[in-house]
């Protein structure tokens, strides 16, 4: 019997750890630092932390969620709703909590995984599967002095619930998709908040409010139409696209009713073309801004010192509180994990120029290492749950044939990754986030993260399992 071990417990590690044990892969043991599952929905715990994708979407397509309270549901009713899915497939006895994975070396001659953890101790399993994520590393600005400050600094990833805003001054660095959720409820406290802003964002209204009792049957019903909905939305991030001029008008329709000073609306109006960054979804962050005791900066803010900010122009801000919304290390890609491959090939130097990956699951010269989540697969509209179903069904049809056929190993020929790759990266070429910098983009100029165009063309990429694109031993 094939062990299959993956590393993390949310959304992808149970989709994948699910497929398996239902198609009699019984060997599957998940591996997790923290003390309880759920990645990004256990540790972002901000106020008002949420997802921008309509509930009836958010959820795997065999186990929809009557139980949503929300249109949008807020993070702990997707927590619920992972743990719900964990016990009820039988995954939660099989997690390994406080079990950080920090390398995985490749034992050409016993075809399996070595796995070492932060504690020294190990494991070895036939194939591993990282399903670490994209956004599970959170980072601070590279500012002078981020160190010094003397009050409470948090990122709002490892939020200090401890800490008590009422009636503080809080800066915010950052304004980006956790800040325009945290933000109005942090004003609602605080007394004064400042909040510094690199660039300008796009924001869309966002049609969101609770479902009543009597709709929740419906829901199942509604997920058809809120996919194809998304689809189409993914189609505005398209170069010279009708989608995303809609898209374009109606976030300056947004912002001008909701903005009516017309120097605080010019700073909050990006600069270059919508879809290019994240697009944002929020009815009450613009509102915020327009009350008296919140300020946006926009001038950079050149050092942190004990008692506030500096920005670039000299002025200096005295806080009480600092929460960094700068966001995540979204080209870590397994960096944090030391992973060896065939004749002592690290991954991280692969990777050097930016990671890439055959259906962003498979890397030449690393047999039997299996990504969820992996490089290309991020998505700009539509539920990410939906792609890492589809990588599940593809990994599941990977070890039928290893089971089927007696097979110890399965590698991707560098061939059918690059030529993969080479398609792909030749379609981002003509996407939104070509024309700027953001973070789905490696410092070599390769756009990474995000998979171009909607969901279903991946979908039906990853349907039917090619033999030939892999060697197989």
């Amino acid at each position: 019997m094939t062990s299959v071990g993956i590393i993390g417990s949310g959304f992808g590690a149970l989709s994948v750890a699910i497929e398996l044990i239902r198609a009699g892969h019984d060997d599957v043991r998940l591996w997790e630092r923290s003390d309880d599952l759920g990645g990004v929905w256990r540790d972002n715990t901000y106020p008002g932390a949420g997802c921008d994708v309509p509930s009836p979407l958010y959820s795997f397509s065999y186990e929809p969620n009557r139980r949503w309270k929300r249109r949008y549901a807020l993070q702990d009713q997707i927590l619920e709703y992972l743990h719900h899915v964990a016990e009820k497939y039988g995954i939660a006895g099989r997690i390994r909590f406080g079990h950080e994975v920090v390398s995985a070396t490749w034992d050409e001659s016993a075809a399996a995984w070595t796995v070492g953890f932060a504690d020294g101790a190990s494991d070895t399993v036939d194939v591993l599967v990282p399903a670490v994520g994209q956004l599970s590393r959170p980072v601070l600005p590279p500012i002078p002095g981020v160190g010094d400050f003397a009050g409470p600094s948090f990122h709002s990833a490892e939020w200090d619930h401890d800490v008590d805003l009422v009636g503080k001054r809080v800066a915010v660095v950052g304004a980006g998709a956790s800040a325009i959720q945290f933000v109005p409820p942090v004003a609602d406290q605080a007394a004064e908040v400042t909040i510094f802003q690199r660039s300008a964002n796009y924001i869309l209204p966002k049609p969101d409010g609770p479902f009543p009792r009597w709709y929740a049957p419906a829901i199942r019903f509604e997920r058809p139409l809120v996919w194809l909905l998304g689809e189409q939305f993914s189609r505005g991030l398209n170069d010279a696209s009708a989608v995303g001029r809609v898209q374009h008008a109606v976030a300056k329709r947004h912002l001008r009713s909701k903005v009516q000073d017309p120097d605080l609306r010019a700073q909050l109006t990006p600069d270059y073309p919508i879809g290019c960054k994240r697009i944002l979804f929020s009815n009450n962050f613009y509102p915020t801004l327009t009350k008296p005791h919140v300020h946006l900066e926009t001038a950079r803010v050149e050092q942190v010192t004990p008692t506030g900010m500096v920005n670039s122009d000299g002025t200096q801000h005295d806080v009480d509180v600092i929460i960094y919304a700068t966001g995540f290390d979204a080209q870590d890609f397994l960096s944090s994990i030391d992973i060896v491959g065939i004749d002592d090939r690290r991954l991280a130097d692969q990777w050097i120029d930016g990671a890439r990956a055959y259906l962003g699951i498979y890397v030449p010269h690393f047999p039997n290492l299996l990504l969820s989540y992996g490089p290309n697969t991020n998505l700009g509209g539509g539920s990410i749950i939906y792609m890492l179903e589809a990588q599940a069904r593809h990994m599941r049809q990977a070890l039928d044939r290893m089971r089927a056929g007696d097979y110890r190993t399965i590698a991707v020929t560098p061939e059918a990754e690059d030529a993969y790759d080479h398609q792909v990266q030749g379609e981002l070429e003509h996407s939104a986030w070509a024309h700027c910098d953001n973070w789905y983009r490696h410092r070599s100029g390769r756009i990474t993260s995000n998979w171009p165009g909607s969901t279903r063309p991946y979908a039906k990429r990853t349907r039917t399992l090619e033999p030939d694109a892999f060697e197989w031993a």
